[in-house]
């Protein structure tokens, strides 16, 4: 049984669960455009991603994947975080806003976990990492099929080895954050990470990574891909949450204006080179999720005073080559 038939898709396409972007209509338009739909859950609570889920299986009886960042222990200190908060201040200056509060967050993944379950999710996707024993068990009895993410052929074979059913081979062009886990960083292209994984692993392999028209999605099929992950072509879409003056800076932009940063996050992301990655080149970054944190309330009211500049721009090497319209159209362009 191929990946589409089994996943209930008419074409072999993923939509990139965009954290922070996806929509329900978004999620929605996907799956009844013929692809699967992915809920970006990563930063959303255990009730805010049950509420989530609700809200697409109102509007569609599609299979549709939700995706979960894995969590990591991290070690933090007070003085550190301050220096990180500290080395923001110039910047929510001049937007104004001196001081803000800055709120830690706190992984709910078990509890999401078990929302998947309880809502009868039947696609589970995870960034960051690989879940652990106990979850893949429970996931695997209530009949999830499970996703995993890899930046390298040893990520993609842990992938398998943990009992993923899938895994996407992200290339170096992808948009967004690196799902980066198990070794230092590496940016391995798209097409020579999808040729090594391919022959690695017994899994079916999901390609990503700047995939933003039908040459380069049937090459990647063509590579042995049984499916491809594709985010930054349908981010300009009319149903994509994306914000207006987000939209706006994709379709303007010109061919190598991308950039990888840890500036807003503290983890690894490829985004529109923009002022906020060139102040922050040499500060003091905070690790994942804490930077993300402090960085919130910058990059909102950065979208209220429509300064780019200061946003979280996530896009793929292929950006110059999105386009706007409905999802179906943009879908249909690429098959």
């Amino acid at each position: 049984m191929t990946l589409s038939t089994l996943l209930e898709m008419e074409y072999p396409i993923i939509q990139a669960p965009m954290a922070g972007v996806t929509t329900p209509e978004f999620v929605v338009s996907s799956a009844e455009a013929g692809i699967l739909g992915s809920i970006g859950a990563g930063y959303l609570s255990a009730e805010e991603t049950r509420q989530f889920i609700r809200e697409v299986k109102e509007r569609t009886h599609k299979h549709f994947a939700v995706n979960l960042f894995v969590p990591e222990p991290i070690g933090m200190t007070q003085l550190y975080l301050r220096e990180a908060y500290e080395a923001l201040q110039p910047i929510g200056k001049q937007l104004g806003m001196p001081y803000w509060k800055a709120p830690l967050s706190k992984s709910e993944f078990d509890k999401q976990v078990q929302v998947v379950v309880d809502e009868g999710v039947k696609v589970c996707s995870f960034t960051f990492g690989l879940p652990d024993d106990k979850a893949v068990r429970l996931l695997k009895e209530n009949n999830v099929y499970l996703i995993g993410t890899a930046t390298t052929v040893e990520e993609a074979k842990l992938a398998e080895q943990a009992g993923m059913d899938a895994v996407v081979a992200q290339g170096s062009e992808a948009g967004g954050h690196r799902g980066s886990f198990a070794e230092e960083l590496t940016l391995i292209p798209r097409n020579k990470l999808l040729e090594e994984v391919v022959t690695s692993i017994q899994i079916p392999v999901i390609a990503a990574g700047g995939i933003a028209t039908k040459e380069m999605l049937a090459s990647a099929l063509a590579a042995g891909a049984h499916a491809v992950q594709i985010g930054t072509a349908l981010l300009a879409a009319d149903e994509s949450g994306a914000h207006a003056v987000y939209k706006e800076a994709i379709l303007n932009v010109d061919e190598g204006c991308t950039a990888v940063t840890k500036a807003f996050s503290g983890k690894t992301a490829r985004g529109i080179r923009n002022q906020f990655m060139m102040d922050m080149n040499d500060a003091v970054i905070a690790p994942y999720p804490y930077q993300h944190d402090l960085t919130k309330e910058i990059r909102k009211a950065a979208a209220q005073q429509g300064k780019s500049e200061f946003m979280s721009l996530w896009a793929g090497e292929s950006v110059h080559l999105t386009t706007d319209g409905s999802l179906k159209d943009i879908i249909k362009q690429l098959i």
